[in-house]
């Protein structure tokens, strides 16, 4: 009987390591940030991913502490110590993040928190985006590193105006906003991505064969006011050209013009701003 006790005991010992062990490995579908290790020891005990949120980071600015929101694509991390691993102090933890951003050209924006309970707000450059990480670091009780990454960009826009919706824009107020065409920053090649805001705009001219339109290329107001204005008038033409090529439209019924800055519908100094006044616009030029 104290055989088969023992034999017991040793399958629930073995049972309970086995499940003790399979608790400490990275939740399903969880990978670290690309290019990001993680410190030794940590496995991903919580992990989401979206295509398009916002965080408002902690930083410093003229010695004031104050929130500052950033939009992209979002990935949220806990990081757990497994049982056996040697936990690394909080200060530890938030230096070998500095030191990563700071080995990428990037800079530490915010550092708080004091003993085992600490938080650094850092960011850098990678792949032509901007990387935000907020990293929180608990090392007294509960051995946990809290991270939130966030590359910085504008949001896709996925619902485009049709061609009537286009139709009555320039009825009542004599222009429309397209926001529906996409380049890369700081270039004027249009990106697949744009075709049906494109395909709306031809079904709006074939549908009305005597109107003719200006084709008006908007920027921000980031880099220079001469680059912007060249780069406008690029994407204006860009649209045109699509627009003759692949949708037949006549070139002589389009204009392109380029006014840069110039005419901002909401400020630049906000990302949701910018993201408003980089556009294509519809101007009908009246005929008597």
């Amino acid at each position: 009987m104290r055989l088969i006790l023992r034999i017991a005991m040793v399958g629930f010992v073995a049972v309970m390591m086995v499940s003790l062990a399979s608790g400490q490995t990275d939740t399903a579908g969880a990978k670290d940030y690309p290019g990001l290790s993680r410190m030794p020891g940590y496995y991903i005990s919580s992990f989401d991913e979206s295509p398009f949120d916002s965080y408002a980071f902690t930083i410093t600015e003229g010695g004031q502490e104050k929130k500052q929101t950033i939009e992209g694509h979002r990935y949220t991390y806990r990081y757990d110590l497994k049982n056996d691993a040697p936990a690394a102090s909080a200060l530890q933890i938030i230096r070998n993040y500095q030191n990563a951003a700071r080995a990428a050209g990037g800079k530490v924006s915010y550092e708080g928190g004091e003993g085992g309970d600490r938080s650094t707000t850092v960011h850098f450059a990678k792949g032509g985006s901007e990387v935000w990480l907020d990293v929180h670091a608990m090392s007294s009780v509960d051995k946990v590193i809290f991270l939130t990454v966030v590359e910085k960009q504008a949001m896709q826009q996925d619902v485009t105006l049709d061609a009537a919706a286009m139709a009555q824009g320039l009825d009542n107020a004599g222009s429309v906003a397209v926001y529906g065409i996409y380049f890369d920053t700081g270039k004027s090649e249009i990106k697949p991505e744009s075709e049906p805001a494109l395909t709306e705009i031809a079904k709006l001219l074939t549908q009305n064969a005597a109107l003719k339109v200006l084709i008006v290329g908007h920027t921000d107001m980031v880099a220079g006011l001469a680059s912007n204005m060249k780069l406008s008038q690029a994407r204006a033409q860009a649209v045109v050209s699509e627009l003759t090529t692949k949708h037949g439209i006549a070139a002589a019924r389009m204009t392109p013009m380029g006014v840069g800055p110039c005419a901002p519908v909401a400020s630049n100094k906000t990302e949701d701003g910018r993201a408003k006044n980089r556009r294509v616009e519809l101007v009908e030029i009246a005929t008597q």
